[in-house]
């Protein structure tokens, strides 16, 4: 589904990506996790059109989306969530998933004007999937609430709703988990599984909650300094010597012991 070919990003003097080359295979949910500094996050938003790339090359689906925006990467369908979600505080969550589809005919003057059945159709097809989406994810008792009323938690379930309302290749989630108990953390894990399994979305996520990536993704790609170090399965990874290393640094690795070691 995505390919990235020996990827760099420089600011100035700081390589916070250095030469990464990673594949993200159609319908897997894939980890990207590291230290604080790894360059997962610039990695992320480079791929998501945030940022374009001082070399390397992006491909979604055999076609090279290197330097797009993000407005363009969401026509191709690649979307992405926000660590801090990005609400319409003050609609609805109806409101909200409805607002996502592109080219809506009430957004056109003309059409407001002259052609209402059009606009009222459209509106009652996008309202019928907001709906699904409610369910699907089993918001109802909030449906009607402000966005900005919810939880850090609710929100996050918001942002998922949202990419529910297109077609979607691939979403791209960043830190889902952060600020989130753990009850609604797990509703969300069983969102995203049940998106991957029975409607066949491909996740990308940056996770830093490892039990979180350990139930949902498989492969874990791990990075530090900017580079990728390793990628496998999630026990896999956690066993691997130099992850270890790169989260706990030399000297604390060698007082905790490889064996006893994981990271955070």
């Amino acid at each position: 589904m995505i390919r990235v070919e020996d990827l760099n990003m420089h600011f100035g003097g700081i390589r916070a990506v250095d030469g990464a080359s990673i594949e993200i295979g159609k319908g897997s949910i894939t980890g990207l996790i590291g230290p604080n500094g790894a360059g997962k996050s610039t990695l992320f938003n480079v791929i998501a059109g945030l940022y374009k790339p001082s070399s390397g090359r992006v491909f979604l689906d055999g076609d090279d989306i290197t330097g797009l925006s993000p407005h363009e990467l969401f026509h191709k369908g690649l979307l992405r969530t926000f660590q801090i979600a990005h609400e319409f505080s003050t609609l609805t969550v109806r409101e909200n998933l409805m607002m996502v589809p592109a080219e809506q005919p009430g957004e056109v003057l003309w059409d407001a004007w002259f052609r209402g059945a059009k606009v009222r159709a459209r509106e009652a097809e996008v309202r019928a999937r907001a709906d699904d989406v409610i369910a699907f994810l089993e918001i109802g008792h909030v449906a009607d609430e402000y966005a900005g009323n919810l939880s850090g938690g609710q929100k996050k379930l918001l942002e998922l709703g949202r990419t529910m309302m297109v077609d979607a290749k691939i979403v791209f989630l960043d830190e889902v988990g952060a600020g989130v108990n753990r009850t609604l953390l797990n509703t969300i894990g069983d969102a995203i599984l049940r998106l991957n399994r029975e409607r066949g979305y491909t996740f990308c996520m940056v996770e830093h909650d490892m039990d979180f990536i350990g139930r949902l993704c498989d492969p874990v790609i791990v990075m530090a300094e900017g580079k990728v170090l390793t990628i496998g399965a999630p026990a896999e990874v956690m066993r691997n010597e130099a992850v270890i290393e790169a989260y706990l640094g030399r000297g604390l690795k060698n007082k905790a012991g490889v064996s006893s070691a994981a990271p955070p």
